[in-house]
């Protein structure tokens, strides 16, 4: 087996090309986290009020 770059370095560099692929998996983090963490807020408070209304 082979591998695509010779070190860590040339990995993260990804031939002059790695800014761009990293802001955009950082960007997609982002964006991924901005959906996931209001959604596990919003069940909570629905847990909460749920338990108090007895439906559980």
């Amino acid at each position: 087996m082979t591998f695509a770059f010779g070190s860590f370095a040339e990995f993260l560099h990804m031939g002059k090309h790695g800014l761009y692929v990293w802001l955009s998996y950082g960007f997609f983090l982002i964006c991924l986290l901005s959906l996931i963490i209001p959604l596990f807020s919003e069940s909570k408070k629905l847990q909460q009020i749920m338990k108090q209304e007895g439906i559980e």
